[in-house]
């Protein structure tokens, strides 16, 4: 992730929506692919601050209703979108009860970490779908509140009929709404014995499912059964039945990023991508902040960014520490978890749009 300047030449981060500098109003324009000040115009419209781009923009209708995005829509597709929506904000098929006290707070945690995953995605030139371009399946999000709010029950006792599970199923990502309440999640994180239980790391397990679907299915099984072993052998079902009555199999930490990868092949491959996607949302942050200059993850092979990674990891963790927080980057990348994320990085790399070809390089008169 990059940082962006305000007009003010105040430093602005991704989320912003507002200069704590200048008072700006904040947004991201589509068109120049940057965060920028938001001139107002007399129609009502906005126009991008970013002097090379200057297009005329329009607030996602998420931003000027409900404050949960910071994107906008060039108005030159208004037409084009007759709910106000911006790309992101379009994959929205439910959202959450806003007469409920406090999911509309939730909600915005929602979107801020569903608004990274898909940068990232975009980042690696990852194709997903939408409703008008005809990728399958079609991408899609849920965000969901639990049918029944019990006070003095944690979430997770509640019945089957009352709970939401976050999941995806052809296509359709589904999120619990409390997965963004701090307390709750806290409380999952110990009970399920896990080094992390972050939103972002939520969606970055279930668009690993999604890529499955896409890229794997019908199309390359019998090589991913070769990496990460047979998935219908034994079922599913019999995997996450034995997982939840024993726990992860001992010694997982020598072949497995996590003890929930060691479940199943699915839930293996699933975690394993997330893990990469941390990777290359890392290293890209870290190549933009001029730590390490030299890794962009969109270019460089996995053998390299690994071994930065690594070394991120140590001085992060150490940092973290001094401030008494838990490791920032907690999984162990052994020799047998890094073969799994090569087929992963090898399976992106073959799904990605071209990089675009360099301009030819302008010739000085002598």
């Amino acid at each position: 992730m990059k940082t962006f300047v305000c007009e003010c030449g105040n430093t602005i981060f991704y989320e912003n929506t507002r200069c704590v500098c200048c008072g700006s109003e904040l947004g991201w324009c589509p068109s120049c692919t940057r965060m920028t000040s938001l001139r107002l115009e007399k129609d009502g419209h906005r126009r991008c601050g970013n002097s090379d781009c200057n297009v005329l923009l329009m607030k996602c209708s998420n931003y000027s209703e409900h404050h949960v995005c910071n994107h906008c829509v060039p108005v030159s597709s208004e037409a084009e979108r007759p709910e106000g929506l911006c790309d992101y904000c379009d994959f929205n098929d439910t959202i959450p009860d806003l007469t409920v006290a406090g999911n509309r707070e939730m909600w915005k945690r929602l979107e801020e970490a569903k608004r990274r995953l898909l940068y990232t995605l975009d980042l690696l030139r990852l194709p997903y779908g939408k409703k008008s371009d005809g990728v399958l399946p079609r991408l899609n999000f849920d965000f969901k509140a639990d049918a029944v709010g019990k006070p003095d029950q944690w979430w997770w006792s509640l019945g089957k009929e009352e709970r939401v599970f976050t999941g995806h199923a052809d296509g359709k990502i589904t999120i619990n709404l409390r997965e963004a309440d701090t307390v709750e999640r806290e409380k999952a994180r110990v009970l399920f014995q896990e080094a992390h239980r972050t939103v972002i790391g939520h969606f970055r397990h279930e668009i690993a499912h999604y890529y499955w679907e896409m890229l794997v299915k019908g199309k390359a099984e019998s090589e991913f059964k070769a990496v990460f072993g047979d998935h219908e052998n034994p079922t599913y079902a019999e995997c996450q039945s034995k997982y939840y009555k024993k726990g992860p199999v001992a010694n997982w930490q020598s072949s497995f990023v996590s003890g929930y990868a060691a479940m199943h092949p699915w839930e293996d491959f699933a975690e394993t991508f997330a893990t990469y996607l941390d990777m290359v949302s890392v290293l890209d942050t870290a190549m933009n902040m001029n730590i390490s200059p030299s890794c962009n993850p969109v270019q460089t092979e996995l053998a390299e960014m690994v071994s930065h990674y690594i070394k991120l990891g140590v001085l992060l963790n150490e940092m973290n520490r001094a401030m008494g927080l838990i490791d920032y980057v907690p999984e162990i990348l052994v020799s047998p978890v890094v073969v799994k994320m090569q087929y992963i990085h090898d399976l992106l790399r073959n799904a990605a749009e071209p990089l675009p070809a360099a301009s030819p390089p302008t010739e000085t008169p002598t």
